[in-house]
Parts: C-alpha cells; structure tokens; sequence
C-alpha cells in the first residue's frame, strides 16, 4: 500500500489497535505488536516486541512471537485483518486443544497469521528456519495442524489494497 499498514486509520482506529483490540476482547492476556515502528507503534499504546529476523518474511515475525510470548498457548494475527473479532480468535484458540496449531480456513486456504500455536511449535519452526524455510505453511508440514472453518470470512479478510479497506 505504501504506508505501514498498522498505522493505516480504518473506522477512526489505525488497525494495529483494531487488531490488539480484538485480542483484548477475545481475552489475550498480553498483546504485543513484533517488528514495524517501534517508535510509532508504542505513541499508540502498544507494546512492541523488535522482530529477531527483520525482512525474513512472515515465519520470522512468528518465531518471534512465539518466543517472546510467556504463554503456553499464542495467538499470532497479522496487523491487516481490519474486521478480526473476538468471537474469530476465541474459535481458532478454543480449536487449538492438543493440536500444535490451529489455523482458519478461507476458500481452501489455510490463513496462517490468524492462528493459535502451542509454544512447542518453536523448536520445529525454529530448525526449519534455520535451515533456510521461509514459508509458515511447509514449516508446520510435521506439526499437527487443525484447519478451523466455518469461520465469518469478513473477519479474516486482509487489506493489500485501498480498494480492500473500501469494501469494509
């Protein structure tokens, strides 16, 4: 989009705090924001946790997340998910159980930055990582991962676009 998509401002709320909100609500009981502006993202309130693989993708931004929760269990979700709610997140936690991950489903594919990980996952997202794999989706190919679906699928659309912010 050009700009850094957590400040965007949808609603009368940049959608960093749309997303921590709705982790809030959902119960979280610790939101942090992993890379992005430090700077910027704390003036909003949040607490921001630097990102160890800075430009190494999005299995980087989880690994970090993973780590730096003190949580058994972790809700990863994107910053560009303008319509995420409680009621998504609790559903993909609550789905979580005994499975290494949880993750929705939306038109057959798996949304891998809205899920749940149990912290057991950073050993093999770590190995995988420090073998050279990038993608979340090959990194969890040994883990035992729930697709969790009949989710509302607005709540899972991301913004790439301005176009996707207009349609609400």
């Amino acid at each position: 989009m050009g700009v850094d998509k957590a400040t965007l401002v949808v609603g009368g709320r940049p959608l960093a705090l749309r997303v921590a909100g709705a982790l809030e609500a959902a119960g979280a009981g610790e939101v942090f924001a992993v890379g992005g502006d430090a700077e910027i993202l704390s003036d909003l309130g949040l607490e921001v946790v630097p990102d160890r693989y800075p430009g190494q993708g999005p299995l980087g931004g989880l690994i970090t997340a993973i780590a730096s929760a003190s949580n058994d269990a972790v809700v990863v979700t994107a910053c560009d998910l303008p319509s995420v709610n409680a009621e998504t997140i609790v559903e993909v936690l609550e789905a979580l159980g005994s499975f290494d991950a949880a993750v929705p489903v939306l038109s057959s594919a798996r949304q891998f930055l809205c899920g749940a990980y149990h912290k057991r996952c950073l050993g093999p997202l770590l190995a995988a990582f420090e073998a050279g794999e990038r993608s979340i989706h090959r990194s969890l190919g040994h883990l035992e991962v729930v697709e969790v679906s009949g989710l509302d699928p607005a709540s899972l659309r991301d913004a790439d676009t301005p176009g996707d912010l207009e349609r609400g």
